[in-house]
């Protein structure tokens, strides 16, 4: 646990036994919110670290959640139970895999595999009447002023919400910037089917920068220094290049996956090959490729030439 800003902690959630890989956020007040649960395989790493910062089975008021990716909301059901009076936070287009996530976990079955269970676990249904959409620009009230703000932002999935701390400045940014590991090298975009889109993904970025964030926490991971406003160039421009990369492949007919890693691979220093590791299982070239794959298979983008850019 690590406090970022004054009444924010950050909570390392232990994905797999890793340490910074994946984040959840508490966020103090009279009425405390939690973002981001983790997986459901990092639950009792969470409700550990709740238990040590003094959040009792009554204290917990609300569970947001930016996407319901399992490694973002698969631990929503178990944490639920253990909060009851805890409001679920989600947007509009997620809120019914929470209630229900047959469809959901049969997809990341046939995604994930046998690293469905060995890593990640499940997702197990929430009551309807503990769920709350929130639609862009709505708010959640942590009581003493504070406030948190949803920001509909998609690209990385459609049913991504950003979250902004009204107390601290804090940009809560899920997967929308993209993953950068402490020590794994440069920003990387996180772009996986069957949801991406490279335009809405853009405009997300540019919405978040005309906030201001004070900072940005990622969920995997932590809050990045330095400037926001570069951040998000960065995020932009990064994106950019491996959409060209994964264009000009698929206009070639050659393999996106391996394109990408023969570009870009080099950021990741070779020296650390569990860091590598790491980042490849979270965010790896195969789930970026397809996900640009079903883009310009779908979107039209196809029919662009990679000269011209995304």
């Amino acid at each position: 646990m690590r406090v970022i800003a004054p009444g924010v902690t950050e909570i390392d959630t232990l994905l797999g036994g890793w340490e910074q890989a994946t984040a959840g956020y508490l966020l103090g007040g009279d009425a405390p919110v939690l973002v981001e649960t983790g997986s459901q395989s990092s639950v009792p790493v969470l409700l550990g670290a709740l238990e040590e910062m003094g959040i009792g089975a009554d204290d917990l008021a609300g569970i947001a959640v930016t996407h319901v990716h399992l490694d973002h909301a698969g631990g929503v059901g178990d944490v639920a139970r253990s909060f009851p009076n805890a409001t679920v936070y989600v947007h509009e287009l997620g809120a019914r895999h929470l209630v229900d996530p047959t469809r959901l976990v049969s997809s990341a079955a046939r995604v994930y595999g046998p690293l469905l269970d060995d890593l990640y676990g499940r997702l197990d249904p929430t009551e309807p009447a503990r769920v709350q959409v929130l639609l862009d620009g709505e708010s959640v009230d942590l009581g003493g002023g504070r406030s948190l703000s949803a920001i509909d932002s998609p690209g990385h999935a459609k049913h991504h919400l950003g979250f902004l701390d009204s107390a601290s400045g804090l940009l809560f940014a899920g997967d929308a910037v993209g993953v950068r590991l402490p020590g794994g090298g440069s920003l990387r975009p996180a772009t996986p089917p069957p949801d991406f889109d490279l335009d809405l993904a853009l405009g997300s970025l540019e919405r978040f920068g005309s906030l201001h964030p004070v900072g940005i926490a990622l969920a995997h991971y932590g809050l990045v220094p330095g400037d926001p406003g570069e951040l998000l160039m960065e995020a932009a421009e990064t994106l950019r290049h491996w959409a060209e990369e994964a264009r000009r492949a698929f206009a070639s007919g050659r393999d996106i996956a391996h394109a990408l890693e023969e570009r870009f691979s080099e950021e990741v220093p070779e020296e650390d090959p569990e860091q590598r590791r790491k980042l490849e299982t979270l965010n790896g070239f195969h789930s970026n490729a397809a996900g640009f794959r079903r883009w310009l298979e779908t979107s039209g983008a196809r029919a662009k030439a990679p000269e011209d850019g995304p």
